[in-house]
């Protein structure tokens, strides 16, 4: 099927529409312009992308824009409708899950031992490789310091998960944690964090005045 001509862009919108209902992950533009054997500037894919966004804005599922590009997902009012298809009970993560995401997105990149002077805690190797295998925190190299210590930071892939198109855009610390459980809510998963479970409130470090992570009293 030949591509449309770049004078359709109501034709031009449907392709896009049409891939990204499809694709199980996010499309960034520029793969969206591999689709068209016409050269399809990337001011009109995005001209296109805002048009198909306003046309949607009324209905159960909305286009957003995240990190890793655009796609198509359900409304955050709608989920609990979903949720009674598959009543499985999404992970709860624990307070040190949560504490160390936390100092990882806000103070990134940092070690192991950044994070265990802030938490005032050691950090178990259990929580940094879960949070590797739910894709959120990834290893970035090394610091230059005697036994060359691993760096960790958030990954794409977490602020795909939040919403975010980039770290600029990460809410206030307080408000972390509720953004995480909704994410638990939206998508079900294996238990795979150890600890007690305890709510959002009460799940990040302190922050003071200034905004800086403050360690949890004893």
């Amino acid at each position: 099927m030949e591509s449309p001509p770049l004078s359709d862009a109501s034709q031009i919108k449907r392709v896009l529409e049409a891939a990204l209902l499809s694709s199980a992950e996010p499309l960034p533009v520029v793969d969206l312009r591999k689709m068209f054997e016409e050269d399809v500037g990337a001011d009109v894919i995005r001209r296109m992308l805002e048009e198909l966004r306003a046309e949607w804005a009324d209905k159960g599922a909305q286009l957003v824009n995240v990190a890793s590009g655009w796609r198509f997902q359900v409304r955050p009012e709608y989920q609990r409708f979903l949720d009674r298809l598959n009543p499985q009970k999404p992970p709860k993560y624990s307070r040190a899950v949560l504490e160390t995401l936390a100092i990882i997105a806000y103070r990134q990149p940092v070690t192991r031992g950044d994070i265990e002077e802030i938490r005032g805690v050691t950090v178990s190797s259990g929580i940094l490789k879960a949070l590797e295998a739910r894709g959120w925190v990834d290893e970035v190299g090394h610091r230059e310091v005697p036994g060359r210590p691993v760096l960790y930071s958030t990954t794409r892939m977490f602020l795909d998960d939040l919403n975010l198109r980039s770290l600029d855009e990460l809410p206030p610390l307080k408000d972390l944690a509720s953004l995480v459980e909704a994410e638990q809510r939206a998508v079900v998963g294996p238990e795979q964090f150890e600890g007690s479970e305890v709510g959002a409130a009460e799940a990040l470090p302190n922050e003071d005045k200034s905004g800086e992570i403050q360690a949890n009293p004893a």
